[in-house]
């Protein structure tokens, strides 16, 4: 095991003109980085920065994000992303848990050019990142990795990476999806291709320029490159995908099965698990196929769906999800939040699901996102994937707001493809694929995104929004 320092400055010595970092026009060799990235780390270094201390990283999407990311490692720190669009009262609460010795961005990273770039003495960040989740409840927390920055660049990558391989992230580098995978592909010696924002055409613009091997898409993306027109969609050469990885939100099964029928089912790949890392499942297309809906069995870690009551349920059965990950040192840690967890080692995500006689997992949804609506459980997911197949609908978020009568009604806020759209049509073409419990009583449309580029939707806060807005809508 070596360093994450020390394994960039390998790479970088053993091939220094090969590229390591493109985003938008800006790319850097394997040499530029290990310039640039030392010379930060001094520049942190003369902040006060030491091994252990947190740097919070509110940049965008760039060269410089991956620089500041590497500084912290060379320096045995420990970076902390956040987006660098939060709103004021946010990035404050953020700032507060992480108390971190510096914070970058969200200017664009200045990397001082008078400080030396030679390379620093090796160090080991006690937690390699310290990403945030939970802001869509008001209440931001942080989850400490509890693994160090070190590697064995012998073992095969876990996340499929080949040598000197090429990736392409179109996602934001805030969210632990991308973070992983677009520093596991640099540590691996992969050209990173991290797009500047997502955009559907670029993304497959930016597969062919680069011959990109592997990709890491979520389902929104999924979806918007899908509805490029057939021309558009198929210009580009996308024969150098081995893997393409799809994670983050669930997959509706239409649209996975629409990715396997256009590249083939032994290229699509799909990962469930949380940032907190204590138990992960992985389909391939071609199991997916046989086990439709599953996401997958555990790749590391062990996972029971148990009842109300603890007790462990039979295949077939539905309840919470409750994930260990076998080990002696903890996965992580939060900074902010108390885990949900029971004896044995279990822990909670609030996610709902069942496994099928195989050992494949299915997921139901969140279990705070749940509707009650008249006695009846409505999960949102299930809605929202049913309204996502109609050609004009870009994006969906359904959710519960209060009804005198039934405690809840349901509500779909509906982002659209540009064309007009009404309460009716989307009834009528709803009325095959769901019971009528489940029809939304309510419709909202809108222009702005519903999802963020990583395809995360606040639902408590849209909620929140509505209900203190006092806005009228029919009851259930």
């Amino acid at each position: 095991m070596i360093s994450y320092s020390r394994r960039l400055t390998d790479l970088a010595t053993a091939a220094p003109d090969r590229p390591a970092i493109t985003c938008g026009t800006e790319s850097v060799t394997r040499a530029e980085f290990e310039s640039l990235s030392n010379r930060m780390a001094r520049s942190l270094q003369a902040k006060g920065v030491e091994t252990g201390d947190m740097v919070t990283i509110a940049l965008a999407n760039s060269v410089g994000w991956f620089v500041a990311t590497a500084a912290c490692w060379k320096l045995g720190a420990i970076p902390q992303p956040v987006s660098s669009r939060l709103p004021a009262r946010e990035f404050e609460a953020i700032i507060e848990l992480a108390r971190p010795k510096a914070v970058l961005g969200p200017e664009p990273l200045d990397v001082p050019p008078y400080l030396d770039d030679w390379p620093l003495p090796d160090a080991v960040s006690p937690a390699w990142k310290a990403p945030t989740s939970g802001g869509s409840t008001g209440r931001p927390k942080l989850i400490v990795s509890g693994d160090p920055s070190v590697i064995d660049p012998e073992q095969p990558s876990p996340l499929l990476f080949s040598d000197d391989g090429s990736f392409v992230m179109p996602g934001p580098m805030y969210h632990n999806g991308p973070i992983v995978w677009s520093c596991g592909a640099l540590l691996k010696g992969n050209h990173v291709a991290v797009l500047p924002r997502f955009d559907a055409e670029a993304t497959l613009a930016a597969v062919d320029e680069h011959r990109a091997d592997v990709i890491y898409l979520v389902p929104t993306m999924m979806k918007r490159i899908l509805r490029l027109s057939d021309d558009v969609r198929t210009k580009y050469d996308l024969s150098s995908l081995r893997w393409v990885w799809h994670l983050a939100e669930p997959c509706p099964a239409w649209l996975k099965q629409a990715w396997i029928d256009w590249l083939g089912p032994d290229r699509i790949i799909e990962l469930y698990g949380g940032t907190e890392g204590q138990a992960a499942t992985v389909i391939t297309g071609g199991e997916w196929l046989e086990h439709r809906g599953s996401v997958g069995r555990p790749s590391h870690g062990q996972i029971v769906i148990l009842d109300a009551d603890g007790h462990e349920l039979p295949p077939g059965s539905e309840g919470e999800i409750w994930m260990r990950s076998g080990r002696e040192k903890p996965t992580y840690r939060y900074i902010g939040a108390e885990a949900r967890s029971r004896e044995g080692g279990w822990e909670s995500l609030g996610d709902v699901g069942w496994v099928d006689e195989d050992g494949y997992l299915y997921l139901g949804d969140r279990m705070q996102d749940m509707v009650l609506c008249g006695g009846a459980n409505i999960y949102p997911a299930e809605v929202e994937s049913a309204l996502q197949e109609h050609p004009a609908v870009r994006s969906v978020a359904v959710i519960g707001l209060p009804d005198d009568d039934l405690g809840n009604r349901l509500h779909a806020i509906v982002e659209t493809e540009g064309e007009a759209l009404d309460e009716q049509e989307l009834r009528s073409f709803l009325q095959d694929r769901l019971v009528n419990y489940k029809i939304p009583r309510s419709f909202e449309f809108v222009d702005e995104a519903l999802r963020d580029d990583a395809g995360k939707v606040r639902r408590a806060q849209l909620r929140a929004e509505r209900v203190s807005g006092g806005g009228e809508l029919s009851g259930c």
